[in-house]
């Protein structure tokens, strides 16, 4: 019966995969690799979770994490710089972004409201 289903189109696993991609990128936030244990976790093979997020670039992925960022930054004022970094990033961290793009992200936006960066490690963040 499903073998049928997915005949006639009413089973698609690729544009599920897709749709799903699409939805909550545009609504959460999640970046590639969140997106695809999400995936993965519904029971979709490899390859369709592959094509599904490659639909998001680098670029794309980055502009989402700085909106992101930019939507949470003015909670954060008035904690010292260390905490709203760690917050910010584990933000981001939790949606699936690497280490290197969350710290990169965030520190660009706590330089642009004029907070020192230049001496936060990337140790423990």
């Amino acid at each position: 019966m499903l073998s049928r289903f997915e005949e006639v189109g009413l089973i698609n696993d690729g544009a599920f995969a897709d749709a799903w991609v699409e939805s909550r990128h545009r609504g959460r936030g999640l970046a590639r690799r969140a997106l695809s244990q999400e995936l993965r976790t519904k029971g979709i093979d490899s390859t369709l979770i592959d094509e599904a997020v490659s639909q998001l670039d680098s670029e794309q992925e980055e502009t989402t994490a700085r909106e992101l960022v930019d939507r949470k930054l003015r909670s954060t004022r008035g904690l010292d710089r260390d905490k709203r970094l760690r917050r910010l990033a584990g933000m981001l961290a939790r949606k699936g972004y690497s280490q290197g793009m969350a710290l990169r992200v965030v520190r660009q936006a706590l330089e642009e409201e004029g907070e020192d960066t230049e001496f936060l490690g990337d140790e423990g963040y």
